[in-house]
């Protein structure tokens, strides 16, 4: 039996989850796939946010580094949306 992910390794993993659908969406430009992939950053910036809100001292690189990654996801799902 395995043991339950902790809240920030679930925020990890939803983080990557939209990378690749943001990286795929942005690749093929789909419409359908495009919408998708802001969901997913939505998402992620959610699940983000709450933890972000229960911090640890033993947290801060790991939600530095998070937030950066959205940072990038969201420019670059913005780019292929004003396209």
């Amino acid at each position: 039996m395995s043991e339950p992910y902790n809240d920030l390794k679930q925020v990890d993993m939803s983080i990557q989850s939209a990378q690749r659908i943001i990286g795929h969406a942005t690749m093929s430009m789909d419409p359908g796939q495009l919408h998708a992939a802001k969901e997913a950053l939505n998402t992620a910036k959610q699940q983000y946010n709450e933890i972000l809100n229960q911090q640890t001292g033993m947290d801060g690189m790991f939600l530095e580094n998070a937030r950066e990654t959205l940072e990038q996801c969201e420019q670059q799902i913005n780019q292929a949306l004003k396209q």
